[in-house]
């Protein structure tokens, strides 16, 4: 397996970046009430800017991704802590079905197949289980300037309906923020990022 974040690991954690992970866990915190006793599984957790946000309010948490880099970093944080597993590969290798919440923050586009990695999580979740992600809207791939990515953002309508067939209920998809990123045209692109959350049936 390729790491394609091996070069951008160690600097991943720059302010740009936490913005946008503290700007995601601010909009999930008003759609949410974790409760203590849950157990939460983040999906391409990276340097775990997101989850170890959460982790205060959490049992545990398992730290999902395919770069052995960005979890390195990771690990740096979390030592002595007895309640975060790392697994690094795909998230069909958990097969535990405890989870009570799902987070995922700028990685549902890296996924291949979105509707077998749903159905996947329908089998590693609790009922009533709560999803939250947060991703792209629908764009042209300059985002990461025409890079071979699986998604180049995702139509809210189409996915919803992924969501549907594997057993989640979508309850809310809304745009949040908006990412100026500058384009290989030199030109300042805006890009619209929704959350959003769904329940397991």
């Amino acid at each position: 397996m390729i790491d394609h974040f091996a070069q951008k690991a160690n600097d991943w954690d720059q302010p740009e970046k936490i913005r946008m992970s503290e700007k995601f866990v601010e909009e999930l915190m008003k759609l949410v009430d974790i409760e203590p006793q849950w157990k939460a599984f983040e999906i391409g957790a990276g340097t775990g800017l997101v989850g170890l946000q959460l982790l205060p309010m959490l049992k545990s948490c398992v730290f999902e991704d395919t770069s052995e880099a960005m979890l390195d970093v990771l690990r740096t944080k979390v030592t002595g802590l007895s309640n975060v597993e790392i697994l690094h590969g795909e998230v069909s290798e958990y097969t535990r079905p405890d989870i009570d919440l799902i987070i995922s923050n700028m990685a549902f586009h890296h996924i291949p197949d979105i509707a077998a990695t749903l159905h996947h999580l329908h089998t590693i979740t609790t009922s009533g289980a709560v999803v939250v992600v947060s991703d792209l809207r629908a764009e042209d791939g300059s985002f990461h300037q025409f890079e071979p990515i699986p998604h180049r953002g995702f139509d809210a309508e189409n996915l919803t309906a992924i969501f549907r067939e594997a057993g989640f209920q979508v309850e809310v998809l809304r745009t949040y923020n908006i990412i100026h990123k500058k384009q290989p045209s030199g030109t300042i692109g805006d890009y619209e990022q929704f959350i959003l959350k769904a329940c397991r049936l």
